[in-house]
């Protein structure tokens, strides 16, 4: 799952709002990081509601109609296996974070050993 998609789960696990509710919450979450488009942002939600992992109802807003999404139950529960999923590969990310720093230091310390230029 991508990351637009994992954080769209993500700020609608917090309850229900609307779309441009959601690119700000998005937006917020991820510190600027993440910024969905409304291009982005609806076909993932009309995605999300025919995979039945959340729900839609209209409602008026400040005057104006509005179509407010849910998770539904489904949607909760993916959230959780993106959530996983995710910290998997960050452990991963890490992992190969770690090993890249030490194979470089190791590289640099030979270097250094045989007399080569500092």
């Amino acid at each position: 799952m991508g990351l637009s998609k994992f954080f769209i789960l993500r700020v609608l696990h917090d309850g229900p709002m609307h779309g441009y509710d959601i690119a700000r919450s998005v937006e917020r979450t991820t510190g600027g990081c993440c910024s969905p488009t409304e291009g982005t942002i609806y076909p993932v939600l009309r995605e999300f509601e025919a995979g039945g992992f959340l729900t839609v109802h209209e409602e008026v807003v400040q005057g104006r109609q509005r179509r407010v999404y849910q998770l539904t139950e489904a949607g909760r529960a993916a959230f959780r296996v993106a959530l996983d999923a995710w910290m998997e590969a960050t452990a991963a990310l890490q992992d190969t974070g770690r090993a890249f720093a030490a194979a470089d230091r190791a590289r640099k310390s030979r270097a250094g050993d045989d007399g080569c230029c500092p």
